[in-house]
């Protein structure tokens, strides 16, 4: 390969690699992390839906797994909301957030708890699945009536 063709491959290497970088960068973005944290919530939140409505066959091991994520990103949740990441990357996060921090840890911490609790139990059959969902669901639309905004 000679120098003129290295230096080509070599550049074009850089512009891609740049290009990557700022795509992960997004990636790493608090109002990307959270948009990505409830995604998650709701396909676990789906998978319980679907197993309380009859629309799949009760798994224990999916209900754990649904709940073990509920928690997991609950107890997460909170911190991905700095100063400084009210706008952006089309968030859906209430400017009510950053004005009443406390309540809002309340609520993630309430959903949390809630999460942790129904997986000690861990629900036997579809009706407490269902139970579980009522339960969990009504947490997450009272923080969405708070705190995200309707786009």
């Amino acid at each position: 390969m000679g120098m003129r063709k290295l230096a080509t491959v070599a550049a074009i290497g850089l512009c891609l690699g740049a290009g990557l970088g700022s795509a992960a960068g997004a990636a790493d973005e608090p109002q990307v992390v959270r948009a990505g944290m409830m995604k998650k919530m709701g396909g676990a939140m789906g998978q319980l839906a679907a197993i309380a409505k009859g629309d799949k066959p009760y798994d224990a091991a999916v209900v754990k797994t649904s709940l073990t994520t509920m928690e997991e990103v609950a107890k997460a949740f909170p911190e991905q909301f700095p100063k400084g990441s009210e706008t952006g990357f089309n968030t859906e996060a209430s400017p009510k957030i950053w004005e009443d921090m406390a309540t809002f840890k309340t609520k993630a911490k309430a959903l949390e708890t809630a999460a942790a609790t129904q997986l000690a139990t861990l629900p036997a059959d579809q009706a407490g699945v269902g139970a579980a969902v009522k339960s969990i669901g009504g947490l997450c639309g009272d923080c969405h009536q708070s705190f995200r905004l309707k786009k």
